[in-house]
């Protein structure tokens, strides 16, 4: 991605601990209503038959859950668009359940199932969402530890110059079973999805985005969010990166947002809105 691209939201899809979903979380995240830390309820995913719905795990159904809001919420045909898909860690329970059968002695016991194998590869959510909506078009699944996000906001960026349609960005956590999470403390699953188009696309968040990239940017550039409670869940909670860039969209007001995409590189996102 060489200089600036210009590009639009079409739609927002969100889920996470006090964060219902976009429309219910935008009064929190434009100051007007305090945050409230309740759990996550994670629906079922209802594109999926019932029987694929019963072996998909928590991360598929909260990809799924952020993918359909912002793509109704877009009114984009979601069969039509590539798919960005990110998470820093993947499905923590299937992995966590993984290592207990093959820390077993050799025998029945320790046989993997093939649900089991096949929701532990960490494209498994884009799976299921491509399959169920009968899309055809390119995915690309990315983990870049917690800037995760940034980096699956950059990979969809870089498609969207040569893509005639707008392109779904993914990004999606859920947390480790103990002992794993001892070393990899996720609190709660959250999810946050954005349909982003060209330019010229009518947007959905009425504003003008230009994303460049800053190489070589030191740690603690990143934008933090201005409500305390909502920074301490960006902290926690690598998908939760993104709240500062919601919080910009949800307010209206000129902004720019700083998004870490490894430790050397981050993107800066300027915003503008029509008056």
């Amino acid at each position: 991605m060489s200089g600036a691209i210009e590009f639009s939201v079409l739609g927002i899809g969100l889920l996470g601990p006090g964060l219902v979903s976009w429309d219910e979380a935008q009064p929190v995240l434009r100051g007007d209503a305090p945050y409230l830390a309740v759990p996550s309820v994670v629906p079922a995913p209802l594109r999926l038959p019932a029987a694929e719905r019963r072996r998909a795990g928590t991360a598929v159904k909260v990809a799924l859950c952020v993918a359909d809001s912002a793509c109704i919420a877009a009114g984009c045909d979601p069969a039509a668009m590539a798919t960005v898909f990110t998470s820093s860690s993947g499905d923590g329970v299937n992995c966590h359940i993984l290592c207990e059968t093959l820390a077993r002695p050799p025998g029945p016991d320790r046989l993997v199932s093939p649900t089991r194998f096949t929701n532990s590869v960490h494209n498994a959510p884009a799976g299921y969402w491509h399959i169920a909506v009968g899309g055809r078009h390119a995915s690309t699944s990315v983990c870049a530890h917690d800037d995760s996000f940034g980096a699956g906001l950059l990979a969809a960026l870089a498609q969207l110059p040569g893509s005639a349609a707008p392109v779904l960005l993914v990004s999606s956590e859920t947390p480790y079973p103990e002992p794993l999470n001892a070393t990899r403390p996720l609190p709660d699953a959250m999810g946050v999805a954005f349909v982003l188009g060209a330019a010229g696309d009518p947007t959905h968040a009425g504003a003008r985005l230009k994303a460049r990239l800053l190489p070589g940017a030191p740690a603690g550039t990143a934008t933090r969010c201005r409500d305390a409670a909502l920074e301490d869940l960006r902290e926690r909670i690598p998908a939760a990166r993104a709240l500062p860039l919601l919080e910009a969209i949800a307010r209206r007001q000129a902004a720019r947002v700083v998004l870490p995409a490894s430790p050397q590189l981050a993107l800066e996102i300027a915003l503008e809105f029509a008056p």
